[in-house]
């Protein structure tokens, strides 16, 4: 029985060192590997795996980082990354921080300031606080113009409400330009019915660039009390009778039978005749305007005014220099 329980023992105990020591090999082997330097689209990769991070959630070149040491305010720093994805952080140096994420981002840093023998165990942050190349640009007509960070696929009002909404000169469509389609822009009626707007409301990527139109303006000149230009708001259609009422109706003197409406044309300027009489006493159809159409109504006791021409009644809406929101 001894000599049978002896070999036992022995057994027991080389399996318990192996695998003690096949437990060693492996943390070692991981040690290792976790200091071996990776490049950036590796430590992307890696990161965006372990993490879930999708890619666009990355540092890229031209982006402003805020980077932090906890307990060291002198260390605090405001660092744009250049155009080879590198910063500079003083007591570091250069290091490379394009296709990183925030996190994997401050892991480096306090491994080099670990490295270095400055700090024991130091707590480094990063904060993204401008988005240079990953970010939506939203100009035209939105309050604030800018480019936001809208991280993640997002939707088109998204953007919109990021900037602020869009402003009462705000046309009836946006320009997509696609990141990865510089060349073709991709044009989405902007609607305000709740149906069209949730159809309409289409995706959005970092490196976007959202353009809102602007709404088109309609004139009047000629005898009216406030001749100028009217911004169709939010590109709301806008009729003969109304912007009359918006230039505050006509003259005593003015000759409501000899009104003309100027329409720009790919033929050239398009002289439409309006009976303003029949259509204030509604025996005549209110037409709609288009933008840049301008309503002329002369003076009946000017003979020369009515027989203006359209391109002289073109270059006299063209120098009205005020435009109205209704």
């Amino acid at each position: 029985m001894k000599s049978t329980s002896i070999p036992l023992a022995v057994l027991a105990f080389l399996a318990l060192a192996s695998t003690r020591g096949f437990a060693q090999d492996r943390v070692s082997s991981s040690e290792v590997r976790a200091e071996v330097p990776q490049s950036a689209s590796q430590t992307a990769v890696v990161a965006a795996r372990s993490t879930g991070s999708p890619p666009d959630l990355l540092i890229g070149a031209g982006d402003l980082l805020e980077v932090s040491l906890y307990g060291m305010p002198d260390f605090k720093t405001d660092v744009r990354v250049n155009s080879g994805g590198e910063i500079s952080l003083p007591m570091i140096g250069t290091m490379p921080v394009a296709g990183l994420s925030v996190e994997q981002a401050e892991t480096m840093i306090a491994h080099k300031l670990t490295e270095k023998g400055l700090f024991n165990d130091p707590h480094v942050t990063v904060f993204e606080k401008e988005y240079a190349t990953q970010g939506t640009s939203v100009l035209g007509e939105v309050q604030k113009p800018g480019i936001y960070p809208l991280l993640g696929s997002r939707k088109l009002y998204d953007a919109i409400s990021a900037a602020g909404g869009t402003t009462p000169k705000a046309g009836r469509y946006v320009l997509i330009t696609r990141r990865n389609d510089p060349q073709h822009s991709v044009r989405v009626p902007l609607m305000t019915g709740a149906p069209e707007s949730m159809e309409n409301n289409v995706s959005v990527e970092p490196g976007d660039t959202i353009l809102v139109s602007k709404a088109g303006v309609v004139y009047v000149v000629g005898d009216v009390h406030q001749p100028g230009g009217f911004v169709m708001e939010n590109g709301n259609d806008i009729t003969v009778l109304k912007v009359i009422a918006l230039a505050q109706g006509t003259n005593p003197n003015a000759k409501l039978d000899s009104a003309r409406l100027i329409r720009k044309t790919p033929e050239g300027p398009q002289d439409v005749p309006l009976s303003l009489r029949k259509i204030m006493a509604a025996k005549a159809p209110d037409p709609q305007l288009q933008a840049d159409d301008v309503v002329f109504v002369p003076n009946s006791a000017g003979k020369s005014a009515a027989k203006k021409g359209a391109e002289t009644i073109l270059q006299m809406a063209t120098g009205i220099a005020i435009w109205r929101i209704p």
